[in-house]
């Protein structure tokens, strides 16, 4: 539930930190006095957009943030999905707004995205505003409650993933279709390009090979005379280094080299004797590249060839290097076997497709059957709560029009009322007043507060457009609501207000400087007069006084 409102530099509000409790809340407050404001803030938790005009003060940030208790378990998959850590015991939802326009939203002191602060407050919060009555026209919101009531949330879901996948594999037929198409176009230019690049047939890491091989080939000659020369230093020659390398050891074991090191020299002729071994080893190197020297000019005539017509291939074939140009050859043999071939891939796809397709109508039956058999149980029940409310008359029914797979499924649903006796049913939007719709609206989120398990509801002047009984009635199931969830209401009627469990008046101020609104909760006596001002107007007398407590004195008795 919503335990916490903390409003800082908005519109009229400077400073205002409210404390919720369960069940039925009432909100009063003259017009103006900054009720809406209010919800206006809370809606930036619910991820609506933010007007920096709405900034008091534009020396500093606007800071709305909601303390909600005992957050529902189920929203740990979207705290999961979105990496965000987990608390059973609270969630804090924080915007703040800069008078530079910048925008910051946090869910547990967590940086995150609007989209994501939305996906969660929306199971949160629920808030019905006037303006909620006009989306009550729009045939987009009719689905979504037959949906809830019928409990189809998880058929749906299975639905919607299944569409996507039908409709991604749709385009890729399309696609492949498209590109096999165009490559028909150019089969012949495709088979001339791969006869050449067959003759070719470039191979990974060839060209290095054969331009190493290129680069001995063709210096061959002064490669092995300086090749030579260094072996005849080496090894080769009549004065050679090892020659002279075997005498320095020779000669060095005739001295007494106790005379110099205490271990007479054994480490000096173990370093002499690495470097003898190590000159052998270079010198058998040297020899063996002398080996591998090949003067061939046929060999070298056939490199060169090679050599070029890889050149050639890449400069022809406009690729920078001999690994674009095997790319080339394995893409354009993919190419001419797609169009040689393509028929049979679009063949096993389409018969994937329809396969998926069969599924998809069939789930899209079941959701047309659950919705019809949900929608007469919606309707009988919303006539049964809404005949109370001053709606003797009215008739209530969900037409049904099948059209074409869409991600919702295959049905259009509208909303047909009549609210006098042989008048014929009609579209919601056509037919029902501003009073109406208003009783019309609480009865149905009376219905789907239970089936969306929102735990906390507000409405904004619901009551709209009636009074006297019907209103008294409409409070009461306000409040039956509350005894649920937690219900917040702002409200002009008194019958409503007595029956509130708790209580919070809006009201402003004048400073030097502006206006201010301010909120506080009111006790008993409090509340006594809020009603009696709200009975009789500017005036409160001794009547008045005493109605107001007959009003709360049968809320006392209700709840008792």
């Amino acid at each position: 539930m919503l335990e916490s409102l903390i409003i800082k530099n908005y519109a009229l509000i400077d400073n205002v930190n409210l404390h919720f409790q369960q069940g039925f809340t009432i909100v009063t407050g003259e017009t103006g006095a900054g009720k809406s404001i209010m919800l206006d803030a809370l809606s930036l938790l619910l991820g609506e957009r933010a007007e920096t005009k709405a900034i008091a003060d534009k020396s500093r940030k606007s800071v709305i943030e909601a303390n909600f208790t005992n957050p529902d378990p189920a929203l740990k998959n979207v705290f999961d999905v979105h990496r965000l850590e987990w608390n059973k015991n609270e969630l804090i939802a924080r915007r703040e707004i800069y008078p530079s326009g910048k925008s910051r939203a946090f869910i547990n002191d967590t940086p995150v995205t609007l989209p994501t602060l939305s996906a969660i407050t929306e199971n949160l919060v629920d808030i019905h505003s006037q303006h909620s009555n006009v989306l009550m026209s729009q045939h987009s919101s009719y689905l979504a409650i037959i949906d809830s009531y019928s409990g189809n949330s998880e058929l749906l879901t299975n639905y919607k993933s299944d569409f996507a996948k039908y409709i991604a594999l749709r385009g890729k037929i399309k696609r492949i279709k498209e590109r096999i198409e165009k490559n028909r176009e150019n089969r012949d230019f495709i088979v001339f390009q791969l006869e050449q690049l067959d003759k070719i047939h470039p191979k990974e890491g060839e060209l290095k090979v054969i331009e190493q091989e290129f680069d001995m080939l063709s210096d061959a000659d002064q490669i092995r005379e300086d090749l030579g020369e260094v072996y005849s230093y080496l090894d080769g020659g009549e004065n050679n280094i090892n020659t002279y390398f075997a005498v320095v050891i020779d000669t060095l074991q005739q001295v007494n080299l106790n005379l110099f090191e205490e271990d007479g020299g054994a480490d000096l002729m173990r370093r002499l004797d690495n470097l003898r071994i190590e000159l052998k080893d270079i010198s058998e190197t040297i020899a063996d590249y002398l080996d591998r020297v090949n003067s061939d000019p046929a060999r070298l005539a056939k490199v060169t060839a090679r050599m070029n017509q890889i050149y050639d291939a890449i400069k022809r074939f406009k690729v920078t290097d001999e690994r674009e140009l095997i790319g080339l050859h394995n893409d354009l043999h993919q190419k001419l076997d797609a169009i040689d071939n393509g028929d049979v891939d679009i063949a096993d796809l389409e018969a994937e497709a329809k396969t998926l397709g069969k599924e998809l109508k069939a789930k899209a039956a079941l959701l047309s059957e659950r919705r019809k058999k949900g929608a007469a149980e919606f309707g009988v029940k919303l006539t049964e709560i809404a005949l109370p409310l001053g709606l003797p008359n009215m008739k209530f029914e969900v037409e049904f029009t099948i059209g074409k797979l869409t991600p919702d499924g295959q049905d259009t649903v509208d909303f047909l009322c009549s609210f006098n006796k042989n008048h014929p049913m009609q579209p919601i939007s056509k037919v029902a007043s501003g009073g109406e719709m208003a009783r019309l609206m609480l009865s149905i989120k009376s219905i789907m507060a239970k089936c969306m398990n929102l735990p906390t509801v507000i409405f904004d002047e619901v009551d709209t457009g009636v009074s006297g009984e019907i209103a008294d009635k409409m409070g009461e199931m306000m409040r039956n609501m509350g005894k649920e969830m937690q219900v917040v209401t702002i409200t002009h009627l008194p019958q409503v207000a007595a029956k509130g469990n708790s209580h919070f008046k809006v009201y402003k101020t004048d400073n030097e400087e502006r206006t201010v609104s301010h909120v506080r909760i009111l006790d008993t006596e409090e509340r006594i007069k809020e009603l009696a001002g709200m009975l009789s107007g500017s005036s409160v007398n001794e009547a008045a006084l005493m109605n107001a407590r007959v009003l709360l004195g049968e809320e006392k008795s209700f709840e008792k």
